[in-house]
């Protein structure tokens, strides 16, 4: 039986083959995560995701021009919506809003790509940045542009991108707030892959796919790995990965991709 799909406002997702496609699709308004139901949308995702042992890859992308204006810089001259209030009120709102998203993000099991078809701007350039794997059209453009508008990364966009590209160019480009190509994402770390903005989907499915083929307990519990490398001293990364193992010799999974690995050395 297939899983029930969790429903949405504001976005469009597809499971086939062990991978989720999650398509923002308010680009009437660029994808903007503000003044629109995208956070609440991708949130129920992560929750799902999590849940369902049918997934293995969650590809994020956008419809339209745009995979993510950020926030909705109409709100923000008007002082509406999101951005009403006194301090208190609009720091709760950010708490209470958009800064669930890197916090659910993170806490996602599977692997994320990003595939990242037009700009992605402010926290829509953040937004990219939370998954574990970012392929980009000759089309998009990426800029922490928060500055520019006399505001600073209040969805923790400064965590994820030093941890990114390290402190030196995350700051200058934070600190510039000036855009930059795919090629430069490219070069910069940013992005894996630049492709044909008419290839972009294909090659992110096809790298989802070769994700998706790999034993899907093992898989998650490597992510989780990965997560924790950099935040633990070695001899407590040592401990959890041995007990990490532990579980994967005891699942079957592992044996099967073992027998299936004699099999091939076999007919060689």
């Amino acid at each position: 039986m297939s899983p029930t799909l969790p429903t949405l406002t504001d976005a469009r997702l597809s499971l086939g083959g062990r991978v989720a496609t999650l398509t923002l699709d308010r680009h009437d308004v660029r994808n903007a995560l503000t003044g629109t139901a995208l956070v609440d949308d991708i949130l129920a995702v992560a929750d799902w995701v999590n849940a369902c042992d049918a997934v293995s890859v969650l590809v994020i992308t956008g419809a339209g021009s745009a995979f993510s204006a950020g926030g909705n810089v109409k709100d923000m001259a008007s002082r509406g919506g999101d951005f009403e209030g006194s301090v208190a009120e609009v720091a709760d709102r950010y708490r209470r809003g958009i800064q669930r998203l890197p916090l659910a993000l993170e806490g996602v099991e599977v692997p994320i790509i990003a595939a990242v078809n037009g700009p992605a701007i402010g926290a829509g350039f953040d937004l990219a940045n939370m998954a574990d794997l970012r392929i980009a059209s000759r089309k998009a453009r990426f800029g922490e542009t928060f500055l520019n508008l006399g505001i600073i990364p209040g969805d923790g966009g400064a965590w994820f991108l030093q941890r990114l590209i390290g402190y030196q160019r995350a700051f200058e480009l934070t600190l510039t707030g000036r855009v930059i190509d795919a090629e430069q994402a490219r070069d910069y770390g940013i992005v894996l892959e630049v492709t044909e903005p008419e290839a972009l989907m294909e090659r992110a499915q096809e790298l989802a796919g070769q994700i998706a083929a790999q034993p899907p307990r093992a898989t998650r519990l490597t992510k989780r790995l990965m997560k924790r490398a950099d935040r633990m001293a070695l001899p407590d990364f040592l401990d959890l990965c041995a007990s990490f193992q532990g579980m994967c010799h005891n699942e079957p999974e592992h044996l099967e991709a073992v027998h299936a690995m004699l099999e091939t050395m076999a007919r060689k």
